[in-house]
């Protein structure tokens, strides 16, 4: 039964799940390079990140950008897998997955190419936009659950 169960949520939600693995696809690339990044400094210890760095030197943006999604995954995922297994609707759930996919993806690109201390910048915008999917994913989950 349970193998039923789990072959219909991945029949059904497949397209949701194709979005998940876009998120850890993305953090996975964000921890490569944040490690490549930290390496190619002439003086390092690793596993430490200088104190005197800020957002104009690419080792620091590189580890903020893994720290903030690190900080952020498990809001997003635990409700999503959650909001699967009580039957949500696919369609808004796929549809909110992707959004914080892409938008997650968007501030990692604008994170390592905008070396700005200004807030908000074009980034804050993106983190916004993940933000509403997470609360998105959060009321879907309710509404499933209350149903």
């Amino acid at each position: 039964m349970f193998e039923s169960t789990l072959s219909t949520v991945f029949e059904t939600y497949n397209f949701t799940l194709w979005g998940m693995w876009l998120i850890f696809v993305t953090i996975v690339a964000q921890a490569m390079i944040a490690t490549v990044a930290h390496r190619k400094q002439t003086q390092y210890v690793p596993g430490i990140v200088d104190d005197k760095l800020s957002h104009e030197s690419f080792v620091f943006r590189s580890h903020r950008t893994i720290q903030n999604s690190l900080e952020n995954i498990v809001q997003f995922i635990v409700p999503a897998i959650l909001a699967m297994l009580v039957g949500a609707d696919e369609g808004w759930l796929s549809g909110l997955v992707w959004t914080y996919a892409i938008a997650r993806l968007i501030h990692m690109v604008l994170y390592y190419a905008i070396a700005t201390e200004k807030n908000p910048s074009p980034r804050s915008y993106f983190y916004i936009i993940g933000l509403f999917a997470n609360i998105g994913v959060l009321v879907l989950l309710a509404s499933a659950l209350a149903a």
